[in-house]
């Protein structure tokens, strides 16, 4: 059975905390737990928080020994776009090295030291990291489980469901059938506003696409999915979305994600998926709601249950 881990973002301490709580032990700088489960984690090991190496250490440690899997967030797919060259723009990385790019790695950078040979390490171990698992009796990804998402990245993956290394450049260029299906995988769907509207950003920046609910089923409107501050929610229409942008998870077995940075008591987001991001990075949100690394604890329930939602709490 499983022990499923959200977004860690170089959060060590609470990490060990929480495999420990959760049975494991450290032997050896590997944990393991006694009675044979392992770890799924969710992805999204590094940026902002204060032990990134531990973290990576630790969770590179558990899936080298077999005792953990992991799938790849955005945050390691950022990082290796960042360190690789592209090949067909010699001497330009794959992403590129903005302000805006830098302020959200350097974090990493400082820490990993930029160059570094562990740095390399890094690298090459997260492009090991498979996109998504479909494992018997439950699935993982760090964002969102589109059908047509994955048909279009299949030629672009092995059969690990790891990225391929000759296909990192087109899953780095905006605009391509590629490009975007990955993105709804690591980042979320993204569904276009009907022509004619959009909203603007918290820098007044015109946007006309929204980052969607995609997991509800019920009173699929724009304005219902969309996930936008409260301050703009009514820029957005309140007309229903059309059934075929929606990728309508059938339920057939769980789904466990991370990425949203959700608050609030952990709890299932319907009875075949759960979120495990409890914003572990983030800042308290309010009385006595605190930022959190949470687990789910699976042994074969098809319907999810909140009472196998373990977490710590960061303070």
């Amino acid at each position: 059975m499983y022990d499923l881990i959200g977004d860690i973002h170089g959060h060590a301490t609470p990490l060990k905390q929480l495999l420990e709580t959760l049975g494991y032990r450290e032997v050896s700088g590997i944990f393991s737990h006694p009675e044979q489960r392992h770890v799924i984690f969710l992805g999204d090991f590094i940026d902002r928080g204060p032990d990134q190496v531990e973290t990576v250490r630790i969770a590179r440690a558990m899936v080298d020994a077999g005792t953990a899997l992991a799938v790849m967030g955005n945050h390691e797919f950022n990082a290796v776009a960042w360190a690789s060259e592209d090949l067909e723009r010699p001497g330009e990385p794959l992403r590129a090295h903005s302000d805006k790019n830098r302020n959200q790695h350097q974090a990493y950078l400082d820490q990993v030291g930029e160059g570094s040979a562990l740095h390399r390490e890094h690298i090459a171990w997260f492009k090991t990291l498979p996109l998504y698992l479909d494992l018997d009796g439950l699935r993982v990804v760090h964002a969102c489980w589109d059908p047509k998402s994955l048909e279009a990245l299949y030629e672009h993956l092995d059969d690990q469901q790891c990225i391929l290394p000759d296909a990192w450049p087109e899953l780095t260029r905006k605009s391509t059938l590629a490009y975007d299906a990955l993105e709804t995988l690591i980042k979320g769907l993204e569904i276009s506003l009907p022509a004619g509207n959009e909203f603007l950003d918290k820098d007044g920046t015109p946007r006309r696409n929204i980052r969607a609910r995609w997991w509800e089923l019920d009173g699929i409107t724009y304005r219902d999915l969309a996930m936008v501050p409260a301050d703009v929610i009514h820029q957005i229409p309140h007309v229903p979305i059309p059934e075929d942008l929606m990728p309508g998870y059938q339920g057939d077995k769980p789904l466990f994600v991370g990425h949203y940075w959700l608050d609030g008591r952990p709890k299932p987001l319907t009875p075949h998926i759960a979120c495990l991001d409890y914003s572990i990075a983030g800042l308290e949100f309010g009385p006595g709601d605190f930022p959190k690394l949470c687990a789910y604890q699976w042994d074969g329930e098809q319907e999810l249950i909140a009472d196998k939602m373990i977490w710590m709490e960061g303070k």
